[in-house]
C-alpha cells in the first residue's frame, strides 16, 4: 500500500513555509509520494489577487528543484489547471482516486485555517469518505494555546462534520467508524504567508528569507506582485 499526500493550494507564491511543511509531513507520515496541486481558480479567492496559473506553476517547479535534496518524491500536478471553472477539492480527490492504485492511502494536507472553513466547500461531507486529512498548525510553544487549538478543532469537527468523531490518544488523531481519520500536527515552519510576501514586494522590501532563490529571481524578472 502506498501512502500518498495531496497538498493543494493557490501557492501565490509558494514559499519556504510550504516546502518545510511538506518535508515535515513526509517524514512524519512516511509518505511515498506527495502531489503539489496548484489551483487554477480558487473559489475562495478574489481573481485579481492571484497571478496567472502558468507563473504559479513555474514558481512551484523552481522551488521543488531547489529543494530536491530535502523533498521525497514530490510530484507537481496541473490537474486543476487543465480543468475548466473553479477548482473544487472534491473533484481533485476523485481524480486521484481514479488514477492511483485502488489500495492507495490518501492524505489531504492543509492548514488549520483552511480546514476550519471546510464546511463552505463543495460537497465537503463527501471528502471525509474519500481521504484522510492532515491538518497543520504552527507551534507557538505555549501549552494553553496548544490546548486551545485542539479544543477549537474538536468542536468544529463534532459540530460541522460529525459528532461521532472521537479523539484517539494512542494515535493522536480523530477517528470515526465510517469516515476517514483526521490527523492534527504541529509544523515547525517559517511564520510567513503568501499574503505577507506579496505585501513585502509591494512595499519594495526583500523577500529572500521567505522564498527560494530561484523563485525570488523569477518574481523579479516577471515583475510579479508589484
Amino acid at each position: 500500500m502506498e501512502h500518498i499526500g495531496l497538498f493543494g493550494g493557490t501557492f501565490n507564491p509558494i514559499h519556504v513555509g510550504h516546502l518545510r511543511a511538506i518535508q515535515d509531513v513526509q517524514n512524519r507520515f512516511a509518505l511515498d509520494k506527495c502531489y503539489l496541486i496548484p489551483a487554477a481558480l480558487p473559489p475562495h479567492k478574489e481573481p485579481g489577487d492571484v497571478v496567472d496559473a502558468k507563473y504559479r506553476l513555474e514558481m512551484i517547479r523552481l522551488a521543488v528543484s531547489e529543494y530536491s535534496d530535502r523533498l521525497n518524491s514530490v510530484i507537481i500536478s496541473d490537474v486543476e489547471l487543465k480543468r475548466s471553472g473553479p477548482s473544487y477539492t472534491v473533484d481533485t480527490v476523485n481524480h486521484f482516486k481514479s488514477i492511483l492504485p485502488y489500495n492507495s492511502r490518501l492524505y489531504f494536507i492543509l492548514g488549520i485555517d483552511a480546514f476550519l472553513e471546510i464546511d463552505t466547500w463543495k460537497s465537503y461531507s463527501d471528502l471525509f469518505y474519500l481521504t484522510a486529512f492532515i491538518v497543520m498548525a504552527r507551534p507557538r510553544g505555549v501549552d494553553t494555546e496548544g490546548s486551545f487549538k485542539w479544543k477549537v478543532l474538536e468542536d468544529y469537527i463534532k459540530g460541522k462534520i460529525s459528532g461521532s468523531y472521537k479523539f484517539s490518544i494512542s494515535r493522536s488523531c480523530f477517528i470515526h467508524d465510517e469516515k476517514q481519520t483526521i490527523f492534527f500536527v504541529d509544523i515547525d515552519s517559517v511564520d510567513i504567508s503568501s499574503t505577507q510576501i506579496r505585501n513585502l514586494i509591494k512595499k519594495g522590501r526583500p523577500i529572500k528569507l521567505f522564498v527560494p532563490k530561484k523563485v525570488e529571481d523569477f518574481i523579479i524578472s516577471k515583475g510579479l506582485y508589484v
